[in-house]
């Protein structure tokens, strides 16, 4: 299967920006988190096809994921 990955922001810093991956059947947002060395608590964002994910959602074939960092502000 293949899913587009997207990372935002610091999440791009020596990684890539989009990347189509290939993944298993039963692969969820927090396994690719963990095939791209990404820490968990980093990743505070994640949508799959436009709509809220969390790190247990699995993804299926032609999925996007993207996914974003903390936001600061003030």
């Amino acid at each position: 299967m293949k899913v587009t990955v997207k990372l935002f922001a610091t999440l791009r810093q020596g990684r890539f920006d989009i990347e189509v991956l290939d993944i298993h059947p039963g692969t969820e947002v927090g396994d690719i988190v963990k095939q791209l060395g990404i820490p968990d608590k980093e990743v505070t964002l994640i949508f799959i096809n436009g709509r809220h994910g969390q790190l247990t959602s699995e993804l299926h074939d032609g999925d996007t994921l993207g996914m974003f960092p903390p936001v600061g502000g003030g």
